[in-house]
C-alpha cells in the first residue's frame, strides 16, 4: 500500500543546498572567467555567464518538474527513456551539426542541445530496472552479458561521434556492477588493463612481460605457500620457451620474441591442465588466466595505440606520461592550466583578479577548465572547498543509496554517484596534469545548457525516488 508522504520534507535538502552552492559558485566561476571591463553585467545575455543564468533559472524549474513526478514513472518508463536517449543519439550522427570535429550536438537557431548529457541518466534508469528484476544477480554470464551490453550501446555510439569523454563515463557504471554483485575478478580485470596499458607505452614489451610472468610466480607462492609447485611451473615455462625459440629460429623465423612467449604460456597451460583439473587447483587456473591475458593485452597494445586511438588523443597521453613534451601545441591547455592554478597560491589572487584568467591564456576557462578559475582566483583554500563540496555531495549519495528499500531506488544512485565522480575525478585531474585531456565538463560548474540540465536531472531523479523510499517499488 502507499503511504502518504509530504514532498518537500522527505526530499534530502543536504544534497540540495550542495547543488544550489555548486551551481551557484559555477555561475560566478563562469563570470569571472570570461569577464571584461567593457561588459561587465552579470546579467549581460549576450555573454556566456547572462546565458548560463537563463539555464540555472530553467534548472531549478526542471527539478521541480522531475521532483513533483510520481517515482513509480521512473521505474515503470526507464526503458523507454533509455530507448528515447538512444534514439537521440542515433539521429545526432546522422542530423547533428559538427562542432571542433564532433557530431554531438543538435543546433536548434542559436540553441544547442547534446543527447550524451541525457543519455547518461536514461543508461542508469535502464540498467537500474534491468538489475532490479534479475534475482540472481551477477553471478551469471547470462545477467553480466545483457548488463553489458547496456552500456556499451550508448558508449559505442558516442565513441562514433567522436566523444570520448562521454564514452568513458558511460564505462563509470562498471561501479554499479561490481556494487550489485559482480566478480571481482572482473572489476580488478578492468583496473589492471588500465595499468597495463600505460605501463606498455613506457616500457619495453619484452621486460615488461617477464616482469608480470615474475609477478605471477610470486603471487602464486604466497597464495598458495607451495614453492615446488613454483618451482616446477617455472621450469615448465623456461623449457617450453627455450624449445619453441628454436623451433622459431631455425624452422619458422616469423614469430618474434614476444610471441614465443606467449605461444610457451599457452603451451605450458595445456601441460598444467590435468593438474588444475585432478587437484581442483582455481587459484592456480585464475592467476593463470590473468598472467596469459596480460601478456595478450600487452602485446596488442600498440596496435589499439597506433591504430584504433585518434592522434591528437595520442599526443595527449604521451605528453601526460612524459614521453612527448609540447608545451606550446597539444600540452598547451595543461601546461597553461598548471600555471594558473599555481599561480593562485594560498588564498588565492581574489574574485576578479586572475591574470590568467583575465588574458584568456588557458582555452576553454568557461568549460572543461573551469577549475582553473577556482584555482588561480580562489586559491589552495578555495580549491579545497569545491573538492571538499563534491567529496561530501558523493559521500551522502552513497548515504542515501544504501538506506534505500528498494534494489531500482539503490542502483540508480549509485549510477549517480558513478557519473559523477568520473566527470569530478577527470575534469579536476586534467586541470592539475594527473589525466589526459578528454573533455568533460565539472557537474554543475561549467558553462552549458544540456550538462547543467543533464546533471540535474540525473541527481533529482534520485533524490525523487528517496524522497519515496517508504513506498514499495520493487
Amino acid at each position: 500500500m502507499k503511504r502518504s508522504i509530504n514532498l518537500w520534507n522527505s526530499l534530502d535538502k543536504v544534497s540540495i543546498v550542495l547543488f544550489l552552492l555548486m551551481i551557484t559558485a559555477g555561475w560566478f566561476n563562469i563570470y569571472a572567467a570570461v569577464f571584461s571591463e567593457e561588459r561587465s553585467g552579470i546579467f549581460d545575455f549576450s555573454q556566456r555567464y547572462g546565458k548560463q543564468f537563463v539555464w540555472i533559472v530553467a534548472t531549478l524549474l526542471i527539478a521541480v518538474f522531475v521532483v513533483i513526478i510520481d517515482n513509480r514513472f521512473y521505474f515503470f518508463f526507464s526503458w523507454f527513456i533509455y530507448g528515447a536517449t538512444i534514439l537521440l543519439l542515433i539521429l545526432v550522427l546522422i542530423f547533428g551539426k559538427e562542432i571542433n570535429g564532433a557530431r554531438s550536438w543538435f543546433e536548434f537557431g542559436g540553441f544547442s542541445l547534446q543527447p550524451s548529457e541525457f543519455a547518461k541518466f536514461g543508461t542508469a534508469l535502464a540498467l537500474a530496472s534491468y538489475l532490479s528484476n534479475k534475482r540472481h544477480g551477477l553471478t551469471r554470464l547470462d545477467v553480466i552479458v545483457p548488463a553489458l551490453a547496456i552500456l556499451l550501446l550508448p558508449a559505442l555510439l558516442t565513441y562514433f561521434q567522436p566523444d570520448m569523454g562521454s564514452m568513458i563515463v558511460f564505462f563509470a557504471l562498471f561501479i554499479v556492477l561490481f556494487r550489485e554483485g559482480m566478480s571481482p575478478y572482473i572489476f580488478v580485470s578492468g583496473l589492471l588493463m588500465i595499468i597495463l596499458f600505460f605501463l606498455t607505452l613506457l616500457f619495453n614489451n619484452l621486460y615488461l612481460t617477464i616482469t608480470i610472468i615474475a609477478v605471477a610466480v610470486i603471487l602464486l607462492f604466497f597464495i598458495t605457500r607451495r614453492w615446488k609447485l613454483c618451482i616446477t611451473g617455472t621450469g615448465i615455462l623456461i623449457i617450453t620457451t627455450a624449445i619453441v625459440y628454436l623451433l622459431d629460429h631455425y624452422i619458422f623465423n616469423f614469430l618474434g620474441i614476444e610471441l614465443v612467449i606467449f605461444s610457451s604460456l599457452i603451451l605450458s597451460g595445456v601441460v598444467f591442465a590435468y593438474y588444475i583439473y585432478t587437484k581442483k587447483a582455481v587459484v592456480v587456473m585464475v592467476i593463470y588466466l590473468f598472467l596469459t591475458g596480460s601478456v595478450l593485452f600487452v602485446n596488442t597494445v600498440d596496435y589499439t595505440f597506433n591504430n584504433i586511438v585518434k592522434p591528437h588523443q595520442k599526443q595527449r597521453i604521451e605528453i601526460l606520461l612524459g614521453i612527448k613534451s609540447d608545451k606550446h601545441g597539444t600540452g598547451y591547455n595543461v601546461n597553461q592550466s598548471i600555471i594558473s592554478i599555481g599561480s593562485g597560491g594560498f588564498a588565492g589572487k581574489g574574485y576578479l583578479q586572475g591574470t590568467q584568467t583575465k588574458f584568456k591564456f588557458v582555452p576553454a576557462q568557461s568549460t572543461d577548465f573551469i577549475f582553473c578559475t577556482v584555482g588561480e582566483e580562489w586559491g589552495f583554500l578555495g580549491s579545497v572547498l569545491v573538492i571538499g563540496m563534491y567529496l561530501l555531495l558523493l559521500l551522502r549519495l552513497i548515504f542515501l543509496a544504501e538506506r534505500q528499500r528498494s534494489s531500482f531506488s539503490r542502483i540508480y544512485g549509485y549510477g549517480v554517484v558513478s557519473i559523477l565522480f568520473v566527470h569530478f575525478f577527470i575534469n579536476v585531474g586534467m586541470t592539475i596534469g594527473l589525466v589526459p585531456v578528454i573533455g568533460i565538463p565539472l557537474p554543475f560548474f561549467s558553462y552549458g545548457g544540456s550538462s547543467l540540465w543533464g546533471f540535474t536531472i540525473l541527481l533529482f531523479i534520485f533524490l525523487r525516488l528517496d524522497a519515496s523510499r517508504t513506498e514499495y517499488l520493487v
